[in-house]
């Protein structure tokens, strides 16, 4: 098939060039025209393990272009997909503003019948938006399909070409059996393609990405009462896990969630609701605790340090706010370093892929190292806020002599405890005791 994807985000990208995998011919249009220039010499601007292989062949083969001429884009293009950003309001909505412009452009240019696929994350209704202004534009006819992305970043290779279940939210036959042959071989081990109307696919985003938020955020709610009462949340967790009602994943407490998803539709979801005039209690209740989550790490630092931060030095190891990743939005890390740097403290921060949107965005505000045991020079403690693997099994030796105090405050709980003890570490981790 002839495949347009409008945006090279990281949602666009990834879809493009794994639709091209599959032997389609896609070409990804985006206004700026560096980032193009950039994807056309071969040159990725995001990264995400596994896919720079599959672009370089892709290219290479001919089934992956790039340009930021719209209408060069759409001419020949059967389906088209919008893998624009929606970035929050103020008040939490979902800005449509690129979507619904990209819509009136495509109507202005379509010349024939074609398949447009909103593959943005949107508030329910939005297919019916998106329709209405292709409709403003041109008399050609047109389906317009809502195809929701569940990709997890440091893995979505592997979700879009293994995918659990697609979503496509259409009433058109036509539309249906083009989109059921362009995901037929993604989903040959026997994966559901479900097939939906339009507003259900779009809630079915929303409501997956808020559930998994709601228990991340529950979890972190048990460990904190964990510390309270002298549990183990390890435990509890392992506990709770092997229910299969309930089940292992999204069950590791830690500093909240963070990335371009589980915070912005969160909200958007509320939004929706709130406009709708039902109040969603349970996931105003976890926007709050997620705030005050990412703060938790923080807190432990200052009341052992007697609320006295000034003129202390910390190592702190993440920026990303997860593994696999260079994404930044949202990341727990920056919260931290926030109220350490307002507190007096300095921080120097390691992080494998993250530490250029760090620096773009906070400058010399921290400062950054070129490894893991480079941060910890005479640092009055080490913070661990990403769980890369890398982090997983240190020199705890070489950790101790490198720091001023042999103090470890981990938000991911990476470390066993009686390593901790032997070892000789005060270890302060999120839901277990204090190793002192």
């Amino acid at each position: 098939m002839k495949i347009a994807v409008v945006g090279t985000g990281y949602v666009g990208l990834v879809t493009g060039t794994c639709l091209a995998e599959t032997g389609n011919q896609v070409i990804c249009v985006d206004i700026n025209a560096q980032k193009v220039k950039m994807m056309q010499e071969g040159k990725l601007p995001i990264y995400e393990p596994g896919l720079d292989i599959l672009f370089h062949r892709n290219i290479q083969q001919n089934r992956l272009h790039f340009t930021n001429n719209l209408a060069e884009a759409i001419e020949e293009a059967q389906i088209i997909f919008l893998a624009l950003p929606t970035p929050p309001g103020g008040d939490g909505s979902a800005d449509l503003s690129y979507v619904l412009g990209a819509a009136k452009d495509i109507g202005k240019i379509i010349k024939d019948y074609k398949v447009i696929v909103t593959k943005s994350t949107v508030p329910v209704g939005t297919a019916d938006k998106v329709r209405a202004a292709l409709g403003a534009e041109t008399t050609v006819e047109f389906d317009v399909v809502s195809n929701p992305e569940f990709l997890r970043e440091g893995v979505a290779v592997d979700d879009f070409m293994k995918p659990d279940r697609v979503v496509i939210g259409t009433k058109s036959e036509r539309a249906q059996k083009l989109m059921g042959e362009l995901y037929g071989p993604y989903v040959r081990q026997g994966n559901p393609i479900i097939f939906m109307d339009e507003r259900s696919s779009e809630l079915t985003k929303y409501a997956a990405n808020s559930f998994l938020a709601t228990k991340i955020t529950f979890m972190n709610e048990v460990a904190n009462l964990c510390e309270l009462v002298g549990a183990d949340v390890d435990m509890v967790r392992r506990g709770i896990g092997s229910d299969e009602r309930i089940g292992r994943r999204f069950l590791f407490p830690g500093v909240g969630y963070g990335g371009s998803c589980f915070p912005k539709d969160v909200q958007a979801l509320v939004k929706s609701a709130d406009e709708h005039k039902y109040e969603f209690k349970i996931l105003n209740s976890v926007i709050e605790v997620n705030e005050t989550q990412k703060k938790v790490l923080y807190e432990k630092v200052n009341k052992y340090f007697d609320g006295d931060l000034k003129g202390k030095k910390f190592a702190l190891w993440g920026l990303a706010f997860k593994p696999e990743t260079d994404d930044i939005r949202e990341a727990p890390a920056l919260y931290i370093i926030d109220e350490l740097v307002k507190a007096g403290a300095t921080v120097t921060a390691f992080d494998p892929e993250g530490m250029d949107n760090v620096r773009n965005l906070l400058g010399t505000k921290i400062s950054y190292a070129a490894d893991p045991y480079s941060a910890l020079h005479d640092a009055d403690a080490l913070l661990i806020v990403t769980e890369w693997s890398l982090f997983r099994t240190p020199d705890f030796d070489q950790v101790g002599k490198l720091l001023k105090n042999k103090v470890i405050f981990d938000g991911r709980n990476l470390y066993d405890l009686q390593k901790m003890i032997d070892c000789g570490f005060y270890y302060n981790s999120i839901g277990r005791k204090i190793v002192e």
